[in-house]
């Protein structure tokens, strides 16, 4: 506690993820936060609905396991990852393939954010092997991409960054790789990583660390919904320090006002909205564009797919960009044994979305879906903040002494992006506050 003349050292506001990492880095270092979220659950984007014994994401972007800021949070260390089956399945061709199995005993075991660079050479080498001796054109594309993968996650993040930059969908035919491989992979890939369906709004660096990140760790999702790493992290803070269901009106360096309580007073000021939100109560903030999304949950008799594999359609047959039967990666998000099918719209949906995509997914599956059950459609126009070349990986977060701003928006529109810009503004608080920060507090470094 630095002072009693305050109801908190830091007024946060915003209850995501961004505001609730800024909000446990404070808080470990003894200041005093209240965090002030308008709506009445936690979360922002990052939330589930529950229905019928389904637990539904809203927007439900994917993680990696290899996702440095799941390391570096303390609570979230020991978080319950459900693991997508190595690489993906691909749409392609009228047929599902699997492909990028960079973790698979194919390309070497083990997971490279643990094993560091030696296991990045062993997994190049192997691959390097599999060039010399891969007898069928599909084998030598998916040898050749496996070491395209084992480089990428043996740079350093800084030769990463240095690379020229420009937008993803220019830089995806300077790799050396088929245009197959480009079409059938790399594309539906990023597209469902970064939430950009034609990846003209998005930075070849940003794609770059999305695709290192890939090739390190493993995609996975958080048991039980994605609303549960803010439950965690919130958990992880003292007893009163959120509210719910309090709209902040004006900001100053030294008080917030609330419509329901008036001044609260403190030392610093933490916006941890979304960008409109921000730029709402401190005009001049930069809103960025948008990439909107639209998650559809069916549930069905039986099980399309007996496998928990995430599904990407390269062939572009309708509306989804991927898929994947929830209930099998995490059993937890239907109860009864019951079936979960959770699908991601880029884009706008248009109309007719759910016969649109009960038709394509007919097709991908291979299965009829007349049966299905429409459980819910979940439609966010502003669900992923676009990253244009050029793109700033580490805008300020401090706009000046005592006034501060975080969110995905900040870094990389990831969750890895949003805690890393949380993180980023806790520090630069813990600073300006003249703590000095722990040797137990890892260094900062670029979101990946």
């Amino acid at each position: 506690m630095l002072s009693t003349a305050h109801d908190a050292d830091v007024v946060i506001v915003g209850a995501g993820i961004a505001g609730l990492s800024a909000a446990h880095r404070l808080t470990s270092a003894g200041v005093t936060v209240s965090v002030l979220e308008a709506a009445p659950v936690i979360g922002g984007r990052t939330a589930t609905a529950q229905l019928d014994g389904f637990r539904l994401d809203r927007v439900g972007q994917l993680l990696c396991t290899s996702y440095p800021e799941l390391q570096r949070t303390e609570v979230l260390r020991d978080a319950d990852l459900r693991l997508f089956s190595p690489g993906v399945l691909v749409h392609s061709g009228g047929r599902l393939q699997r492909t990028g199995e960079v973790g698979s005993a194919r390309w070497g075991s083990g997971n490279a954010r643990r094993s560091g660079g030696a296991q990045g050479a062993g997994v190049a080498f192997s691959v390097a092997r599999a060039l010399a001796s891969a007898p069928r054109p599909r084998q030598l594309d998916q040898a050749r991409l496996g070491a395209f993968l084992a480089r990428l996650a043996a740079t350093p993040v800084d030769r990463v960054l240095a690379r020229p930059e420009r937008s993803a969908a220019q830089a995806l035919y300077g790799r050396g790789l088929p245009s197959r491989t480009v079409h059938g992979f790399l594309r539906p890939l990023l597209s469902a990583l970064l939430g950009d369906p034609e990846l003209a709004d998005t930075s070849s660096r940003c794609a770059d660390l999305a695709l290192r990140g890939y090739a390190r760790g493993r995609l996975c999702v958080p048991a039980g919904g994605a609303a549960t790493l803010p439950e965690l992290l919130a958990a992880g803070l003292p007893t009163g320090s959120v509210r719910t269901g309090l709209r902040v009106t004006d900001i100053s360096t030294t008080s917030v006002t609330t419509e329901q309580f008036g001044q609260i007073h403190c030392r610093s000021v933490l916006l941890a909205t979304g960008a409109r939100a921000a730029a709402a109560l401190l005009p001049g903030l930069r809103v960025p564009s948008y990439h909107p999304v639209t998650v559809v949950h069916h549930t069905a008799p039986e099980s399309p797919l007996r496998e928990p594999a995430l599904v990407l359609d390269a062939d572009r047959g309708g509306p989804v960009s991927h898929t994947a039967v929830m209930s099998e990666v995490d059993p937890s998000r239907a109860s009864d044994g019951r079936v979960l099918i959770t699908s991601t719209v880029l884009g706008e949906p248009g109309d007719d979305l759910d016969r649109r995509v009960r038709r394509q997914l007919a097709t991908v599956y291979g299965s009829g879906t007349d049966d299905w059950e429409l459980l819910a459609v979940h439609h966010a126009p502003e669900a992923v903040p676009a990253m244009p070349a050029p793109h700033d990986l580490r805008r300020p977060v401090r706009v000046l002494s005592g006034l501060y701003v975080c969110g995905d928006h900040r870094d990389t529109g990831t969750v890895q992006g949003a805690l890393h810009s949380g993180r980023r503004a806790a520090h630069a608080i813990l600073s300006d506050f003249g703590i000095r920060l722990g040797s137990a507090t890892a260094p900062l470094t670029t979101a990946a």
